[in-house]
């Protein structure tokens, strides 16, 4: 009896409550419902290629790639052989420059990118010259003056 009361304490919802109000919500909302549906999408695991195996932690939904934490990062990585460059590094259909310093965000875009991942491109950044950042800094410093110049207009 106090096993019974202590697992309703733990889990205060049956587990049906639970799928019933994630169904009815999906119900109501055709977008919540697609995000389900794109979450759910399986994807297809990579094999180590020294040992053929597959790493544990090896996303095999979009949603478990979303949930990825660094240290599962950086294990995928020196296990497909992308930290630690070597002879297999460049083997793998997409390789990847890793980092340990990378932030998530870029640890899990590169991931994304190495399994095959649409949409983990680097993005490309615009690149400027130290003469265009300085014009940027003194058109911004003249518009500035200006704008000061028009509100205060009856003190010059």
């Amino acid at each position: 009896m106090q096993n019974q009361n202590q697992d309703q304490f733990h889990n205060p919802q049956p587990a049906a409550a639970t799928t019933l109000f994630g169904s009815r919500r999906a119900a109501q909302s055709p977008e919540f419902r697609e995000k389900l549906r794109q979450m759910a999408l399986p994807l297809a695991p990579l094999v180590q290629l020294t040992t053929g195996e597959i790493h544990p932690a090896f996303p095999l939904t979009l949603l478990n790639f979303w949930l990825l934490t660094d240290a599962q990062l950086e294990e995928l990585a020196h296990f497909y052989h992308q930290r630690t460059p070597c002879s297999w590094t460049f083997q793998y259909p997409c390789p990847i420059l890793w980092s340990s310093d990378m932030t998530l965000e870029e640890k899990r875009r590169r991931i994304g990118r190495f399994i095959g991942l649409r949409g983990c491109e680097t993005p490309i950044r615009a690149a400027t010259s130290e003469e265009e950042i300085l014009e940027r800094a003194r058109r911004a410093r003249m518009e500035d003056e200006e704008a000061w110049r028009r509100k205060l207009y009856w003190y010059n």
